[in-house]
């Protein structure tokens, strides 16, 4: 490919409006350009990259037996009502109707288009296991579409999915698919961990992150260096230092705080307590199973409830706090009163739940239910009745690890780019997908779900990997294996020894991008490090001597290489594994 001829905008300067480096250098590089928010064009750098990713999905995944689907973008809402989705997603769904008034959606997954298959064509276990993928265009409705190609309103993904007769088989392919997308990111360029995570949206019982470290990410996510223990924060889990309580009391006891509104003010209060001897009271409305339910939320007072780890725990389509006027009509008392201690009188329905830090608790302080008064001398299992304990609380900085005795967490920023899920029969079983096992009795087929982002990829890749003068792609997703520089065009002997050389590596099967600008050699290069090509081949002054520069952009070293064999050269660096 020609350079005079190829469409590459380069720019200057960065953006105003682009916050993360990968954001920056994908618009100065000429690889997107933004459309409206949340929505980006590729432009032909762009497309060569993206489709070097999906070559590697494709190969990983065919490795595993997996095969290639093209299915809708435009779904009817009766498959998303008879999984129970329609309604549990909320705006994040782009919905429509058709010229007829049906309900339609633009699918943001493929799980009910897959389940549809397979239930209307797989009939007995002899046709399972399945192993079924796409790589298809998606849309989210973005509440806060930012950062370039990382939070989007419409984006590619690979999603796959798997059929199993039953949950050994599910094992299986969740480690087969975990394998492979470990050699995907591996083949990538892209420095990852794998971390524990929620389901959310998606159900089943168990999920896996793959996590690229990057500033940028949205995801909190925490790690033990000395085991590897590592979770998204929002399933993260820690422990804690052990806190010896006095036995306290026979009961509780009532005393009154005037103008105490919050833990802290309870720790300077006159006959108060210490943030970790509080019991602090929350009161939350989950969603479950269609209906609003008041719950009792009880942490420790220096502890932070992770809202995602209660609705998880609550199995709950969506949680909310209560407003201050459905916490007086359920408990009688305004928020910086309240507590567990005859909670359950004042509200029957009422359910509490408690985190795990405040199991065997004694001689602990809590609001008591009355207005500018609080209880001291609680002990948790005597006095409140805790329908349920879960792990609730967030986990902090330099906690120790949960798994190994010496280990302490770091928490740090981190991009989600693969999320893997054993959905177990939660579809098959809402939408009807059963199948005959070798006894002929029928059974759920029993799924995993499995998906990528392109674009994730594409921005983790330049996340970690650029400089002050731009992106250094992997080899792997670079949109040319190699640039060849003529420094002046007006040079008749630099012209036809670059266009001999062109050829020559076109036909050794490197694909090549010829720099036949007429512009001067320092907006060349400049150009050529910004958009990140892993190797350039400048022709200048020593052509007459029959030796070529050829420099790599990952590690700026440059050296002069013989005409004759440089392109042996570049083909074995080109071969060398990431």
């Amino acid at each position: 490919m020609r350079w005079s001829r190829y469409f590459i905008p380069t720019l200057r300067e960065d953006p105003a409006d682009a916050e993360v480096v990968s954001h920056k250098l994908l618009l100065r590089a000429g690889v997107i350009r933004q459309l409206s928010a949340g929505i980006y064009s590729y432009l032909p750098l762009g497309q060569r990259i993206a489709l070097k990713v999906m070559r590697i999905l494709r190969e990983e995944m065919d490795a595993i037996g997996g095969q290639e689907f093209y299915l809708p973008a435009l779904h009817p809402a009766e498959i998303w009502q008879e999984s129970g989705r329609w309604g549990a997603i909320g705006d994040d769904m782009f919905r429509l109707k058709d010229r007829k008034g049906t309900d339609m959606c633009l699918g943001m997954t493929h799980e009910e288009v897959f389940t549809t298959i397979a239930r209307n064509e797989i009939r007995s276990y002899k046709q399972l296991p399945q192993v079924w993928y796409q790589i298809q265009i998606k849309f989210r409705d973005e509440a806060r579409p930012k950062s370039g190609l990382m939070r989007l309103r419409t984006f590619i993904m690979k999603d796959a999915y798997s059929f199993d007769v039953d949950r050994a088989g599910l094992d299986k392919s969740f480690s087969d698919q975990r394998e492979a997308y470990k050699k995907i990111f591996t083949r990538c360029g892209i420095q990852f961990l794998i971390v524990e995570a929620s389901s959310g949206a998606m159900g089943g019982s168990e999920s896996n992150e793959f996590i690229a470290r990057t500033p940028a990410g949205e995801d909190l996510i925490v790690s033990c260096e000395n085991c590897g223990y590592a979770a998204n924060l929002e399933k993260a889990t820690s422990r804690l230092a052990e806190i010896p309580d006095e036995p306290g009391p026979n009961a509780p006891e009532e005393f009154p705080t005037p103008g105490v509104r919050t833990i802290e003010d309870l720790v300077t209060f006159p006959g108060g307590a210490e943030t970790s001897r509080q019991i602090k009271s929350l009161v939350f409305f989950a969603t479950i199973d269609g209906e609003q339910r008041p719950v009792l939320v009880l942490l420790r007072g220096d502890h932070q409830l992770h809202e995602i780890k209660l609705s998880d725990s609550l199995r709950a389509t969506a949680v909310r706090p209560a407003h201050p006027e459905e916490i007086r009509d359920l408990l009688g008392a305004s928020a910086g009163s309240l507590g567990g201690v005859g909670a359950k009188t004042k509200a029957k329905d009422l359910r509490i739940v408690a985190d795990a830090a405040l199991k065997n608790r004694r001689n602990m302080t809590t609001g008591a239910n009355k207005d500018d008064h609080h209880l001291r001398g609680v002990n948790i299992t005597r006095d409140i009745p805790v329908d349920e304990w879960f792990e609730l609380r967030t986990v902090e900085q330099g906690e120790l690890c949960p798994r190994c005795e010496t280990g302490v967490l770091e928490v740090f920023k981190g991009m989600e780019i693969g999320h893997i899920f054993k959905l177990g029969t939660k579809y098959s079983e809402s939408m009807g997908a059963h199948v005959l096992t070798q006894d002929g009795k029928p059974v759920p087929i029993v799924m995993g779900s499995y998906g990528i982002g392109v674009e994730r990829i594409i921005t983790a890749a330049v996340e970690q990997r650029h400089d002050e003068d731009g992106i250094i792609w992997p080899k792997s997703l670079a949109p040319f294996d190699v640039v060849v520089t003529i420094t002046n065009m007006k040079q008749d002997d630099l012209r036809e020894a670059g266009e001999r050389l062109y050829r020559e590596l076109q036909q050794a099967g490197l694909d090549v991008l010829l720099d036949d600008r007429d512009e001067r050699a320092g907006v060349k290069f400049k150009d050529a490090d910004l958009i990140g090509i892993p190797y350039r081949i400048t022709l200048g002054k020593k052509v007459a001597q029959g030796v070529v520069e050829l420099f790599e952009r990952r590690t700026k070293k440059s050296e002069d290489v013989k005409m004759t064999e440089v392109v042996s050269q570049v083909q074995r660096l080109i071969s060398v594994q990431q």
